[in-house]
């Protein structure tokens, strides 16, 4: 992939910030390089992982960290009457950024994100699987408020290429749920197990203190 030339901006609180490691940093001034004048940016995981030569892995846990730390937000917008991510948009929510927005190179970011998003595309495909990324699926379960970790189930299904048995998969938050309901059959029948094994010990305390 060919290397942009455009100016990027880290912020002072970002470069000395030491909860945040330096891919994250660097994860940071290439999103403030791609701002809109709305101060957004929607360029993909896999134009970031692309860019630098990582995983859509990798960069779904640096913008995890800035999304922790407080520096970025992101925000969906969903193909109409469907549940299907169209966009994903990236704001600067800390770091200073919008004063540093003037003059020139201000300009010099309007054409950054010009360029970069007219090279994305989107697919108008009504019901065609889209893979999530790791914090798509970690916001899904925050909402379901289950203890099912996003990392691991991207994980899986990705080195199963996205397939349920032999069948592409169609809808992965019905995965999740799969899983929720499994993990809470799990942890039923764990403690099934645990109820009996204190039954029987404490009917061994018992007929140790009758024999005495």
């Amino acid at each position: 992939m060919k290397q942009p030339n455009y100016y990027a901006i880290i912020s002072a609180e970002v470069r000395y910030d030491r909860n945040l490691t330096a891919h994250a940093k660097l994860l940071y001034a290439e999103i403030t390089a791609l701002l809109n004048m709305n101060g957004e940016c929607f360029a993909t995981n896999k134009y970031f992982s692309e860019l630098y030569g990582k995983s859509v892995v990798t960069i779904s846990k640096w913008i995890k960290e800035l999304i922790e730390n407080g520096y970025v937000t992101t925000t969906y917008k969903y193909k109409e009457g469907t549940k299907e991510i169209d966009r994903r948009y990236i704001r600067i929510i800390k770091g200073g950024i919008k004063e540093n927005l003037k003059g020139g190179i201000k300009e010099k970011f309007k054409d950054n994100n010009t360029k970069v998003n007219n090279n994305i595309t989107y697919s108008n495909n009504k019901g065609r699987f889209k893979k999530p990324n790791i914090i798509d699926i970690d916001n899904y379960c925050r909402e379901r408020n289950n203890n099912i970790d996003a990392e691991t189930f991207f994980d899986f299904y990705e080195s199963k290429d996205w397939k349920v048995g032999k069948t592409k998969m169609k809808d992965w938050k019905a995965c999740v749920r799969t899983w929720e309901k499994r993990q809470t059959k799990n942890e039923k029948g764990m403690s099934k197990v645990h109820m009996h094994l204190s039954s029987h010990i404490q009917a061994k305390e018992l007929l140790k203190k009758q024999r005495q």
